[in-house]
């Protein structure tokens, strides 16, 4: 059985835009190469005077190539405002993944990891768990955090959460993909040894991989299955 096929309707989240690239990018090329069904939702855009209007135009122009790189198509922007996503109610935070997770349906759910150090990324985390909450048959049947470096491996584990992984997909055909989609956000690209560098993303993939006899794979922790008859 292929990935796509096990996975079926894919959701990945990601805060800001590069993040789902460097927690999941090989996995998204892979599905996307199966011909699977797979939608990218960006939860925040930046705003003035914090991000001035040509710096977000770039970054969203480097999100559709990195974007078409990969072979996803349906990119959905939630608008939330980027680092800015603790001064709203936890009714307006949670609005909008509710919304998108009742249109789209999605089985599987691609989410930013809780313990990440950037509090946007803790709230996407729980913001999509409340959408994804088991109240219908519809609900999605599996959801999997990411890592992504430069955020998930800077908060205080183990007096926070740590990432420890569970779950490993092979990315060993999709890697140079993931690279290449990284570095079509040039603007967020940086010289090794920066971990937002090419140089770290393809080392990680490659101790994620031989961790479990793979030449490259991206780590996740599992939140839960539904095996539905």
């Amino acid at each position: 059985m292929t990935l796509a096929k096990r996975f079926g309707r894919v959701l990945v989240i990601a805060p800001h835009p590069d993040d789902e690239i460097l927690g999941c990018g090989g996995t998204l090329a892979r599905l996307a190469d199966e011909g699977g069904d797979v939608t990218i939702a960006v939860a925040t855009t930046g705003r003035s005077p914090a991000f001035p209007a040509q710096q977000v135009q770039q970054v969203h122009a480097e999100m559709r190539r990195a974007h078409a790189i990969l072979g996803v198509t349906d990119t959905r922007l939630l608008d939330l405002p980027a680092a800015e996503m603790d001064t709203l109610s936890a009714r307006d935070c949670n609005a909008p993944f509710a919304d998108l997770v009742e249109i789209l349906q999605p089985d599987t759910l691609l989410l930013p990891f809780v313990g990440d150090i950037h509090l946007d990324h803790q709230l996407t985390f729980l913001a999509a768990m409340v959408a994804a909450r088991p109240r219908h048959a519809k609900a999605p049947s599996q959801i999997l955090c990411y890592e992504t470096v430069s955020e998930t491996n800077w908060y205080a584990a183990p007096i926070t959460p740590a990432f420890v992984p569970n779950v490993f997909i092979d990315i060993s055909a999709t890697l140079d993909r993931k690279l290449d989609a990284f570095a079509a956000f040039e603007s967020q690209c940086r010289a090794f040894p920066d971990e937002r560098s090419p140089e770290t993303l393809r080392a990680l993939a490659k101790v994620r991989g031989s961790a479990v006899y793979l030449p490259a794979a991206e780590a996740f922790m599992h939140v839960r299955s539904i095996l539905r008859a």
